[in-house]
């Protein structure tokens, strides 16, 4: 890509716009972080600090003002916030990439869909975790068949978090769409239904397990898939003795990974894409998961597979393409429509103790 990159505007300055989205876009051939905006004087402060050619904005009222000279959005502010910035953005003409999930339920998410198709906007959602290392690695084992008929996915996404945090993601309001289900479920749906297809039923329990929370906290979701694989995914911060990210059973063998994908500790802590040094999204071998079929992996039994590096940059390298080539849209609002309907079928079938038919 060459001539003058497209200007970025992002709102939101917490953990995703100053940990994911910030360090991406600086990161990324094409783009160029233009605005930063958050009311918090602190977080205006660490942008300015961290970028110091950005522009600070208290309010996004100031980009919508400044339309002509921005290229893109990007909401990463609170869950509640979602909706009405992205479709403040559309309506200024400005093409939306907007954190997940895009909104509280799935026709909110289809309105946002074809809005932006009646202006001909890009409307994208931040899925990073389809950029994961251990995902990129499962999908191509699938890919080449290593695993046969895959019957069953399990999928964990645990933490052991015994105190509460504070904050929105917490609260008890359903106006904030808190909780994991929405917030790490989001992640774990949206892998199983990129890797299976869609889903014919749904079940699930949701737990408020902590003392003082007043949003589920321990979660878990089965899917039956049109394909006939199962999904069972669990999300918690409750989890004391954290069970493996992935175990993929198939007719002819078994894929076991733990851990997590190393990118969001690194970005964490300050690495960003593209810096000299180790190669990035690359884990060490001991990390590495098994496949196998008859052995326990916990005894070294099957063979270890090479993960593949995670690659959070390739979702704004194809957002960039995107808008300045006309390629596909990395992950679409429709595609995170397909997930918000299991979400919410999750949400019934927890609160109804029955099993929701799609």
């Amino acid at each position: 890509m060459t001539g003058t990159p497209l200007r970025v505007g992002l709102v939101g300055y917490g953990l995703a716009g100053s940990v994911f989205h910030a360090p991406l876009i600086a990161a990324t051939q094409g783009l160029a972080l233009d605005t930063v905006v958050t009311s918090n004087p602190e977080r205006q402060a660490q942008a300015r600090a961290e970028y110091p050619d950005v522009t600070v904005a208290a309010s996004a009222d100031e980009l919508w003002a400044r339309a002509d000279e921005l290229d893109l959005i990007v909401v990463a502010s609170p869950n509640r916030t979602h909706v009405p910035l992205a479709t403040a953005a559309l309506e200024a003409g400005l093409p939306v990439v907007v954190d997940k999930p895009v909104a509280g339920t799935a026709a909110e998410a289809r309105t946002l869909a074809e809005l932006a198709d009646k202006r001909g906007l890009l409307l994208s959602v931040f899925q990073n975790r389809r950029w994961d290392n251990d995902f990129l690695t499962l999908r191509r084992l699938i890919a080449d068949g290593e695993l046969g008929e895959v019957y069953r996915f399990e999928s964990r996404f645990e933490r052991w978090r015994p105190q509460l945090k504070g904050g929105w993601r917490e609260s008890g309001d359903p106006a904030e769409i808190g909780g994991l289900l929405y917030d790490l479920g989001s992640h774990v749906v949206d892998q199983a239904l990129v890797l299976f297809g869609p889903v014919t039923s749904v079940y699930a329990e949701t737990d408020v397990r902590r003392e003082g929370a007043r949003t589920d906290d321990d979660t878990f979701i089965a899917l039956t898939h049109e394909s006939g694989v199962r999904s069972h995914l669990y999300v918690s911060a409750t989890t004391a003795q954290l069970g493996p990210r992935f175990r993929v059973l198939g007719s002819r063998a078994g894929y076991v990974k733990h851990g997590l994908d190393p990118q969001e500790t690194a970005l964490r802590e300050g690495a960003r894409p593209g810096a000299s040094g180790a190669e990035w999204g690359a884990e060490p071998e001991e990390l590495w998961g098994r496949l196998g079929a008859g052995e326990s992996p916990v005894t070294g039994g099957g063979s270890p597979v090479p993960t593949l590096p995670g690659d959070y940059p390739a979702y704004y390298a194809a957002v960039a393409r995107a808008l300045l080539s006309g390629g596909p849209n990395p992950v679409t609002a429709q595609e995170a429509a397909a997930a918000l309907d299991v979400l919410e079928a999750a949400r019934r079938s927890a609160a109804e103790k029955v099993t929701v038919t799609l």
